[in-house]
């Protein structure tokens, strides 16, 4: 079971049997969602589908990185002899696989080990000749785990920690660390001299290959010039490291090299395929619904927005169904702007948020990290219901102030109402279910 405190999310409702029930088949859905983009399986499936003849290369390399980046390359070593290879993965881990090194590095703020097992990766692919086989597998937290900065590290975490505060979305994120950066948007494979089969979970809405782990293999079709008006958007000119708006002031003066664009040749030698995303995650969560007895609907997969307002305008929607027994399923990747000083995620911040609206309804609800971290948390999410204000309210428990102060996870770990896995090995962004 991948939810470590199931038993307790159960006993939380034990004078609610009806309530009870729905949070027991919420939690197995859940567990569905993760094992649907388990990294080993959906990489295995596709190997087993798209077999590499192995006869036409001269060496097989691999390099990786992001939180599934472990598991994926597992499944390629259990499948295919590997000359070498080495990885960035934010897990810890004993484990070894034969020829690829592992480096455990840095997330969501890159690390010194996030360059110097980049430094790794590169070397890898500086190895590879022209009759060679470059394996690359990429998934989400890639953008924090691969890093070679035109900036010193600290000045990129400082850069990091006030756009992850910001608001601004993945994609404005991902635009910046592209442009301060000798790898991202493209760049990574410059002076590639073989082909390249890249495998790529998508953490991103839409799955924009250029954004997901910040385009390492991917033409940009963003600029400086977009980098530096984002930064001006949300006012953080004057709160970022100097160096780093120099830098893009640089780029945007031509003194450094734009990103490669669509038309760069370089690409030819790259087939990417995405082989596990929300939508995936997003049927399982429909069929294991259907299983257990519900109807089953997917409103989206693009859910975007401030998760405060995100929370209770679906459970407004919702109530406006009136229907029962039924699994409503959404998914997508929400901001936080903060503002007070607390701890907590966008998916528990959701959670508190639709509290109000719960109150005395029968329903289920819950916003859930698919990598099992949200936030600064060590926590995937929080489960609400129609009760949970009145159990608030016995503990002298405010959501509204505790929402005020961005500190979601103080209120659900006083309601022992958080869901806890720990790291997944996965990513596809985060999960929203209502069971009415």
């Amino acid at each position: 079971m991948y939810i470590k405190n199931r038993e307790q999310l159960l006993d939380n409702v034990k004078d609610h049997p009806d309530i009870q029930q729905k949070r027991k088949d919420l939690l197995s859905i859940l567990e569905a969602i993760i094992e649907s983009v388990n990294p080993y399986n959906s990489v295995s499936k596709f190997l087993l589908q798209h077999p590499i003849p192995l006869e036409n290369y001269q060496n097989i390399y691999l390099v990786g990185f992001g939180k599934a980046s472990l598991g994926m390359s597992k499944a390629v070593a259990d499948t295919i002899p590997i000359t070498a290879g080495a990885i960035n993965t934010n897990e810890h881990t004993e484990e070894t696989l034969t020829n690829i090194t592992i480096t455990t590095a840095g997330h969501p703020l890159p690390n010194k080990h996030s360059i110097s097992g980049t430094e790794k990766i590169l070397d890898i692919i500086k190895d590879c000749k022209k009759d060679d086989l470059l394996i690359i597998l990429i998934s989400g937290g890639g953008s924090a785990l691969l890093c070679k900065p035109r900036v010193s590290l600290e000045e990129l975490q400082i850069t990091t920690q006030e756009l992850l505060k910001s608001g601004a979305t993945i994609e404005e994120i991902n635009t910046i660390r592209k442009h301060i950066s000798t790898i991202k948007g493209g760049q990574l494979i410059h002076n590639l001299k073989c082909h390249a089969l890249c495998l790529i979970i998508s953490d991103i809405v839409n799955d924009p290959l250029e954004f997901i782990a910040s385009g390492p293999t991917s033409p940009d079709t963003t600029t400086y010039q977009d980098a530096y008006n984002i930064l001006k958007h949300y006012k953080l000119l004057e709160k970022i490291p100097k160096n780093v708006v120099q830098t893009i002031n640089s780029g945007i003066r031509g003194i450094i090299a734009e990103t490669p664009k669509p038309n760069n040749p370089i690409f030819q030698k790259i087939e990417h395929h995405l082989i596990a995303n929300n939508i995936l995650a997003c049927k399982a969560a429909e069929g294991c619904a259907t299983q257990l007895g519900y109807q089953a609907t997917i409103l989206t997969t693009n859910l975007v927005g401030e998760a405060r307002h995100v929370g209770a305008q679906l459970i407004e929607q919702i109530k406006k169904q009136q229907a029962h027994h039924t699994v409503y399923i959404s998914g997508g990747e929400t901001t936080v702007t903060l503002k007070g000083t607390g701890k907590g995620g966008r998916n528990q911040e959701m959670a508190l948020s639709s509290i109000p609206h719960l109150n005395n309804t029968p329903y289920v609800f819950t916003s859930f990290a698919t990598d099992g971290i949200d936030g600064n948390t060590q926590n995937a999410g929080a489960i609400v219901d129609g009760a949970t204000q009145s159990r608030g309210q016995h503990k002298n428990l405010s959501s509204e102030k505790y929402l005020e102060n961005n500190d979601s996870n103080t209120y659900f770990k006083a309601l022992n109402d958080l869901i806890t896995t720990g790291p997944t090995g996965t990513n596809v962004m985060d999960i929203q279910l209502i069971i009415t």
